[in-house]
């Protein structure tokens, strides 16, 4: 069984793909989209969304982080994977799943779903650009607007060369609407060679051993569910071994989330720092009461000393600790 972190746009940045891998059960990663056009992105672009490809392509703990383009031009999508390549990308991932409307209209994300040979195409392009050795993987909805075509679209990615095939079990048009239809995993599992992975609507152990028992697969992929509990990826690799499984308590999370302030405050202008924080607290919520507490306190707040203060860290010594450490 493999798990894997999702690339959630807007949210799972290197930061939180640093304190969320550090809780362990995560076996890679992956970006947040880099969106192709018309040419080949500069290395600036990687330092922003994929810094950890400078440092082995890894996190910090050691978790493979794999590098997702989005785009819908064959040629430019395979240029761009090579250049990725050259930088130490071990897998490249392709996005036919997000659903957000100004990347549809752009003709990126889901809506290719409704063009199987374009999917095909660009897989086969990508494929061919890039070294054998490194694989080429895909994630895909169940469709845009219905799911007639979602077995075709897993064989045309399949068919151009993806060695795996992660499923978000919902359409566009269903967007994070529940429930995730895991047993379309299942068929497309059926259709295709390759591993598939499931995607959606995992949010403890119960949903993880419905879905495993649904979909048929072992594999799958966190996404909200894990950044509302970070420890899941870790709970579920427990048991499936056979181990006892002790969820993570609120005073565990607390070094976590002070650590990602820290960071937040180093790499993020203090305009924008905040809201990164009330983001992740927000969806902490669903698991914790006291990330409630700690959201009704912070969520008017813009002052970065005064959050200091509110999170109990003092953040020019925590500075200083953290470089010695």
């Amino acid at each position: 069984m493999q798990i894997a972190l999702a690339p959630m746009e807007g949210l799972v940045d290197e930061i939180l793909r640093d304190v969320l891998t550090r809780v362990g059960g995560i076996d890679w990663c992956v970006t947040e989209f880099i969106r192709v056009t018309e040419r080949v992105l500069p290395a600036s672009t990687y330092q922003k969304l994929a810094p950890e490809l400078f440092s082995g392509a890894q996190t910090a703990v050691g978790t493979p982080l794999r590098v997702q383009f989005l785009g819908s031009d064959p040629s430019c999508l395979a240029d761009n994977a090579a250049y990725a390549c050259t930088l130490g990308a071990p897998v490249i991932d392709l996005n036919f799943g997000c659903p957000a409307k100004t990347v549809n209209k752009s003709r990126g994300g889901a809506v290719l779903l409704k063009e199987p040979e374009l999917l095909h195409a660009i897989v086969c392009e990508v494929r061919r650009a890039v070294p054998a050795a490194i694989p080429v993987t895909a994630k895909m909805r169940l469709g845009f607007d219905h799911k007639d075509d979602a077995m075709e679209c897993a064989q045309a990615l399949a068919d151009g060369g993806a060695a795996q095939i992660v499923v978000h079990a919902r359409t566009k048009v269903e967007g994070y609407k529940p429930p995730a239809h895991w047993e379309w995993v299942a068929r497309v599992q059926e259709a295709v060679k390759v591993p598939v992975f499931a995607n959606g609507d995992i949010w403890n152990l119960d949903d993880w051993q419905r879905c495993r028992e649904v979909s048929g697969v072992e594999d799958i992929m966190l996404g909200r569910g894990l950044v509302a509990r970070p420890d899941l990826a870790r709970q579920i690799a427990a048991a499936k071994a056979g181990q006892a499984v002790v969820a993570m308590s609120w005073a565990e999370l607390q070094p976590l989330l002070a650590d990602f302030w820290l960071q937040a405050r180093r790499k993020i202008s203090p305009r924008y720092a905040p809201g990164r924080l009330k983001q992740w607290l927000a969806m902490l919520t669903r698991s914790y009461p006291e990330a409630t507490e700690l959201f009704n306190l912070l969520r008017r707040e813009s002052d970065c000393l005064h959050i200091d203060a509110l999170l109990g860290i003092q953040f020019a010594e925590a500075q200083r600790q953290q470089a010695s450490a």
